[in-house]
């Protein structure tokens, strides 16, 4: 039985990610001074205003205006930024409830961590290839004087029976400049960025596959001058694209005692590798925490029909070798330095260069 399954992803001049990168910018400056910095500090972005807010408890002298208008100019805003913050500490009864002799988790919620092996990142491929498509442009668009930061993608694999048949679709949206007519950028993205990213892929293109390139028509007005953008909203890009499922916090902006994202990593660990060590093709791990608890409430593992170990071997291998306690998870993945800001764009999964990535003997 045939299906469809697309993903999407967005580059660093979508004002969504352009917020995400921010504020993971200021949690790396946090940690670099200080690494038990409490952070959660976001933005807003609009025209050329940017909101800053949230909550900071930290001895780090964090120069908030300065962070953001350099990442702002390297993005390719040329204007300068009206710069509003609001930013107190974390409130002390949720610092209590957290810090204190074993690390507690710092909100209640669930998280849940994905892989597969239909690639060799152990990740869907639409998200993959999705990815892969932002990351090329970036590239290619950075030795260009008439492409610019804000560019989506979308692509869509047809599955046969759980197995990639082929690629029927690719969406990319590209900003650019008023020089530029529609047939030279859609020449010019197929030449330069679609073709060269699924390089290793071609074999999954055929005569049916739509290459769909700035339907819209003109996309000169980009990044927060053509839409507004805030920290968390791109979720699904950041994680799985939709395939695996998302406890619905965010990523981006928060330190490692928020269990929204080291939860997250760790569940992605531990299902990476059940996967890698073939134990099941498929896996998707379900954690939930209370804050101020040690401990999870609950641990859910499922391998969708694909186990080549019994549940029972697998609950075992995971009760013996991984520890989802806020204080083992954050010493494991060493979730304490200044890495977060390259984890704002192109994905936190599936990247070789991130500790929740490794594969435990």
């Amino acid at each position: 039985m045939e299906k469809i399954i697309t993903s999407e992803s967005v580059n660093v001049g979508h004002p969504d990610k352009t917020c995400d990168i921010i504020a993971d910018a200021f949690l790396d400056e946090a940690l670099r001074q200080d690494k038990n910095s409490q952070m959660a500090v976001e933005c807003a972005i609009k025209n050329d205003k940017l909101f800053i807010y949230g909550e900071a408890t930290t001895t780090a002298q964090i120069d908030y205006d300065k962070i953001a208008s350099e990442i702002l100019k390297d993005i390719g805003y040329t204007c300068k930024f009206k710069i509003i913050k609001e930013i107190s500490q974390q409130s002390p009864e949720i610092h209590s409830a957290v810090v204190k002799k074993e690390l507690a988790a710092n909100d209640q919620g669930i998280v849940f961590g994905y892989a597969t092996n239909e690639t060799n990142e152990l990740m869907p491929l639409p998200i993959v290839l999705a990815h892969r498509l932002v990351k090329t442009y970036e590239n290619f668009r950075r030795k260009s004087a008439n492409f610019f930061a804000d560019a989506k993608s979308q692509v869509s694999v047809v599955y046969d029976n759980k197995k990639v048949k082929r690629i029927s679709a690719v969406v990319m949206s590209v900003s650019h400049s008023e020089k530029l007519n529609q047939t030279v950028i859609q020449n010019t993205i197929k030449e330069k960025v679609i073709l060269p990213a699924f390089d290793d892929y071609a074999n999954l293109i055929d005569e049916k596959t739509e290459f769909i390139i700035n339907p819209s028509g003109k996309f000169t007005i980009w990044g927060s001058f053509g839409d507004s953008g805030c920290v968390g909203r791109k979720i699904i890009v950041d994680t799985y694209g939709g395939v695996g499922r998302v406890g619905g916090g965010c990523f981006s902006s928060k330190n490692a005692t928020k269990v929204d994202r080291s939860g997250a990593y760790y569940a992605r660990y531990v299902a990476k590798n059940i996967v890698a060590h073939g134990f099941a093709d498929e896996c998707e791990i379900q954690v939930s925490y209370a804050i101020g608890k040690t401990e999870p409430v609950s641990i859910y593992i499922e391998c969708f029909g694909t186990n080549k170990k019994s549940q029972q071997e697998i609950e075992s291998y995971v009760k013996k070798n991984f520890n989802f306690t806020p204080n083992s998870m954050i010493e494991e993945l060493d979730l304490l330095k200044p890495i977060y800001k390259n984890t704002a764009c192109f994905g936190h999964f599936g990247r070789a260069e991130f500790s929740w990535e490794k594969i435990k003997s």
